[in-house]
């Protein structure tokens, strides 16, 4: 299904980057106040904060729902920040239209969930707002956009998605792994659908909160939702990713911002040579293939197994150490020559089997 979308018309930062800046949680009225104000005077057009925090167990701070909302009037009369919040049922979404919110989100356990999307969509009928829908805690992309689906198909065309990484058991560096070609997938898929990188989600660091804004800037994405407290290290949620306005204005002045769509003859030229190296690895890919399919049927006529593991964990060894000599990345080379064989396995079974 191709999404109806129309522009979101939000304010931006040097005509090109969205930022929606704000706490994780509304902890207290001064303190939503004196974080909208320290970031208004950087700047800041859009302030967010949790109005409603569900905790992945019971018992931790969980928002002060409607009266968290007439700070956010405050927040908005005050300072002329648009301002935004998490939604997650339709109690939440008549709540917040009914206090002025001017920006909604769904975050990522509610993605995973298409009732309780659908439940949102049903309550979103006739309204006119932007809706910005995180990816699921798992990685899915058809999830991720079978949700925004759910959401335009209520009549909802400001719409955009929100990179906030993905869950795993083995995380060593970042809090949520960044798994950065689901979003470039999402864009290959929907180019005109706007992209905010949550870096602080991504990396549950606020010292990593820097590079991920430029990588996503890098990567061509339209917009950052940072989250900024004036006292970080006393906030009431996620307090080790939360950065003060003073920092995330620095960040933000350091942040490189990439033209797009720029193309001179120069990497014209560039990009054909890559597309004769692509044509050159198809031919050999084939060729390889063809290699496969021989020695499928050698399989087949000498009643021989398909797998043969220690083969296989000499191909990974050898060639992750020469990709390692020649600038790759080893995982890299793994991957894909797991893919690889796995399309060599298919390959053989089909002999096989016929």
């Amino acid at each position: 299904m191709a999404l109806s979308l129309s522009p979101l018309n939000l304010p931006c930062d040097d005509e090109r980057l969205m930022v929606i800046a704000g706490p994780c949680s509304a902890e207290t009225e001064e303190q939503v106040m004196t974080t909208a104000l320290d970031l208004a005077s950087k700047g800041c057009h859009m302030f967010r904060a949790g109005v409603w925090k569900p905790r992945t167990k019971p018992g931790g701070f969980e928002g002060h729902g409607e009266p968290a909302l007439k700070w956010m009037q405050q927040v908005k009369k005050e300072t002329g920040m648009l301002v935004g919040t998490e939604v997650a049922t339709p109690e939440h979404v008549e709540l917040a239209l009914k206090y002025g919110i001017d920006i909604l989100w769904i975050g990522a356990r509610t993605t995973a969930n298409p009732f309780a999307v659908q439940a949102l969509a049903d309550s979103l009928e006739g309204v006119d707002v932007p809706v910005l829908i995180k990816n699921p805690v798992n990685p899915d992309l058809e999830l991720w956009i079978g949700a925004l689906e759910r959401i335009n198909r209520a009549g909802i065309t400001r719409l955009g998605a929100i990179h906030r990484g993905f869950s795993s058991i083995d995380n060593k560096m970042y809090r949520n792994l960044p798994m950065w070609q689901i979003p470039i997938e999402l864009r290959r898929r929907i180019p005109n659908l706007p992209i905010f990188s949550d870096p602080s989600h991504i990396s549950g660091r606020r010292d990593l909160i820097a590079p991920l804004c430029q990588q996503a800037m890098d990567l061509g994405l339209n917009g950052l939702i940072v989250e900024s407290h004036c006292n970080p290290d006393e906030a009431w949620s996620d307090a080790k990713q939360q950065v003060t306005p003073e920092v995330l204005d620095y960040i933000l002045g350091l942040l490189v911002i990439r033209d797009s769509k720029t193309s001179t003859e120069d990497i014209k030229a560039l990009r054909k040579q890559i597309d004769e190296i692509d044509n050159e690895l198809m031919e050999m890919l084939s060729k390889r293939m063809r290699v496969c399919r021989e020695i499928g049927q050698y399989k087949k006529d000498h009643n021989m197994t398909v797998l043969q593991t220690s083969r296989y964990n000499e191909i990974l060894e050898k060639r992750g150490a020469q990709g390692v000599l020649c600038g790759m990345d080893a995982q890299f080379v793994k991957t894909v020559y797991e893919a690889i064989h796995e399309e060599s396995v298919r390959q053989q079974i089909e002999i096989i089997k016929n």
